[in-house]
Order: structure tokens, then sequence, then C-alpha cells
């Protein structure tokens, strides 16, 4: 095998073997023999000539098989896991697991950190006094089997062929192609080991995807992978055109997720997690209703159970951040839209997420939302609430909130929260 013949295959449009494929990401994977400028010529290829379904389905395999799988047959529960490629206030995760869990299921979420305007699982869980995201798999297991649901970060020994590639696609600027994106969630799920997987799939203006056509292929791409690969699989495309919920941040985000597991929060953030765990529910076989498992309280004494487990202090009190400031309605009327990407950047640059993965993240940044789309304001009226470790972060977060928010006379049309929903 040669990785100049591999990637002029490609280049030139054709379909790659399965032996230049395997050879290829093995190779990669070891590290020396394959440079990063091949890989990143590879990937281009791919991100300009695509993928064919059988080709994505060997490049995906071949990930897989380039590190450890766990196993996790002996938790002695269906195992369902859930995806979501990412939001601004997406803390759908928070109340999923704990949820999905005392329904029955053993929920192995191996979750990431966040990048640019989207939040990450780990960096909201991190804000709770004491808990930990690192979790060894036989300890995972254990946890599974006692309390149901884990959240933790990946293992380097999962599939380390995507964490290299991974990492050159975000400076090769070949992250937002879909055979790529596909095979690099899938593979990660896949060797995590579970029976099945519900994909939650953003739509709007804070998606990584803002077009519904290009959700809906990703989505279908992703199912068809967990289908050929044992894993049964169902996808729903959810409507990121403003903020989950009423918070974005990491202790916010954490504080309105043990309000919904009390029974309350927003009706938004409520509908779109019981719509997943039902999903979730259902591929793992189960027969529960999520709706009154969550009102018995059970969801909460799982959270409970499961933050200990880790480490973490369910009742020690969550970061507050020194430094409040509002935004307020330019004008009277009906808010029209809070433009869901422009709040994730405020976000951002307020200290709640990161540039560069190495970047720290505060605990307390972040912004609450004072009104939502539909709702009457008057002018003046506090529409954002920012809050700050670092004062001097207030005015680039206010830069990126620039025209965000839109006050008309008539309510806008109502959106569905749950747009569409892939099976095979």
């Amino acid at each position: 095998m040669d990785a100049v013949e591999v990637i002029r295959t490609k280049r030139d449009g054709r379909r790659l073997s399965d032996e230049q494929i395997g050879w290829f990401i093995g190779r990669y994977a070891e590290g020396g023999e394959i440079a990063d400028e091949q890989a990143a010529a590879l990937a281009m290829a791919i991100f300009f000539n695509g993928m064919e379904p059988d080709e994505l389905a060997t490049w995906t395999r071949a990930m897989v098989d380039s590190g450890r799988t766990l196993d996790l047959s002996g938790v002695g529960r269906p195992t369902v896991d859930k995806h979501s490629t990412g939001g601004v206030g997406d803390k759908v995760s928070l109340v999923l697991v704990p949820l999905v869990a005392a329904c029955g299921a053993a929920v192995p979420q191996l979750s990431g950190r966040g990048l640019g305007h989207t939040g990450g699982t780990l960096d909201k869980m991190e804000s709770i006094p004491g808990w930990s995201a690192t979790l060894e798999p036989d300890a995972m297991i254990e946890v599974l089997r006692t309390v149901g649901g884990v959240i933790a970060g990946a293992t380097a020994d999962l599939a380390p062929a995507d964490r290299r590639l991974y990492a050159l696609r975000d400076v090769t600027s070949t992250v937002d192609s879909i055979p790529l994106i596909a095979s690099s969630i899938m593979s990660k799920k896949i060797a995590e080991g579970t029976d099945a997987l519900v994909l939650d799939v953003k739509v709007g203006s804070g998606a990584f995807l803002p077009e519904v056509d290009r959700a809906r292929e990703l989505a279908r791409t992703m199912v068809g992978l967990g289908e050929k690969n044992g894993v049964r699989t169902v996808a729903l495309l959810t409507a990121m055109h403003t903020v989950l919920g009423r918070t974005a941040g990491n202790a916010l985000e954490v504080a309105e997720s043990v309000e919904v597991l009390d029974g309350g929060g927003p009706a938004d953030l409520v509908e779109v997690t019981l719509a997943l765990a039902r999903e979730m529910v259902d591929v793992a076989g189960l027969d529960a209703d999520p709706a009154e498992v969550l009102a018995s309280g059970r969801a909460r004494a799982v959270w409970d159970d499961m933050v200990r487990a880790q480490g973490g202090d369910p009742t020690a009190p969550l970061q507050v951040a020194p430094h409040v400031e509002t935004v307020d309605a330019p004008a009277s009327g009906v808010l029209g839209r809070l433009d869901c990407r422009s709040v994730g950047i405020a976000v951002w640059r307020l200290g709640a997420g990161r540039a560069r993965k190495e970047d720290p993240v505060s605990a307390s940044a972040g912004i609450v939302c004072l009104a939502k789309p539909g709702d009457p304001v008057e002018a003046g009226q506090p529409v954002l609430e920012l809050h700050v470790e670092d004062p001097s972060r207030f005015a680039a977060a206010r830069e990126a909130l620039q025209g965000a928010i839109e006050v008309s006379d008539e309510p806008p049309t109502p959106m569905p929260l749950i747009v569409d929903r892939i099976a095979i």
C-alpha cells in the first residue's frame, strides 16, 4: 500500500477499496508511517468528493477497529445512548441520562467538551463541585450496573484514529463534511458498545448544520451506519433556532436541569427531553413512560447517585457569577427573534466556551433568557441577563448580540420543536 495512491484514488473521485481504507486508518492510528499532511490531503479529497455508503461503512468500521471496543454485556440492563450534534442551551443529556436509567436502561453517555458557540456536556458537569469526567472502563461498567447511567469522557483508546483525524480536520477546514462528521460520531458510539442509539440532530441558526436538508442527510447517514454495525439507531431532528430552555452556560444549565428533574423547568426543554427519552426507551425494548418516571422523582434520585458515583456532591451550591448585566428590549411589542448563534457566541465570549480545546472555561459565566420569542416585551425591559467572572468580557459579548434581538408587532409563527424522525 502507498499513501499517495490512496489520496490519488479519492482525489480522482473513485471509491477507496476496503484494503486501502483498512491500511490507511490502521497506519495513521499507529502514527509515524502516514504524515499528518497526507491524512489532511485525504480528508480534503473526501470533503470534495464524498464517499459511497458501503465505502463510508468500511471507513467507520476501520475507525472503530483502530482501538478498543467496550463490552457492556455484564451491566444487566439493555444499553442505549444518545448523541446530540450540539446547540446553545442544550442541556438535554443532563436530564435524559438519569431519566432513561430510571426507566430501566443502562446509559453509557460518553460526552465531549464545548468548542466555539456550542456548549459541552463535560464542561457543564464539571461545574458540580468534586465531579470528575474521568472514569476507567471497569469503573464505568460498575456504575452502569449499580446506578444505570454514566456521563464521562471517552478514553484515549476508543477510536484513536478519529481522535487524530478530528484534530487535523479542525485546523484544515474539513470539519463540515457529512461523511467525516458521520463517521467521527458513529465510530465512537459503536466503539462504546451500546446496543441502541438515539441521535438528536439540531437544526436552526444555533446548530452545527443550520439547513434542514443537510441535517436530514447527516441523520440518514448516521442511522445507516449504526444499523450496518448492529446498533439499533433512530434520529430526531430538533429545533435550535433559539436557546433551548432559558439558560446557556455551565452551572446555569446544571441548575436548570435539576429544576426539570424536580418536576419543573421550561416547557421546551421538557418536550425535547421526553421526545428523546421515548425513543430511547422504545429502541431499548423497555415498557416505561418517561413522563411518569420524571414526575415520580425517580430520575432525580438517579441523578444524585450518578453525581456521587463520580466524586461530585449533588447538594453543594454551584458557582454564581459575581457580575451581572442585562440586555434590554429596543422597543415595545412581541419578541420576534432571539438569534441562537449570536447568544452562543456571547456565552463563549463571557467565558463559558472556548476557542481552542485547551482553553479553560468559567463555571459561572453564561446567559439567562428573561424572555423568549413570542413573549410580550416593553422598551427597556431586560431580555437577557449576562453573567461573568471578569467584567472586561461584557463588551465583546454585547458586540456579539448586536442585531440578535428583534421586536415586532405580531408574534412569530410557532415552529415545531421536533422537526423530523429518521429511522430505517
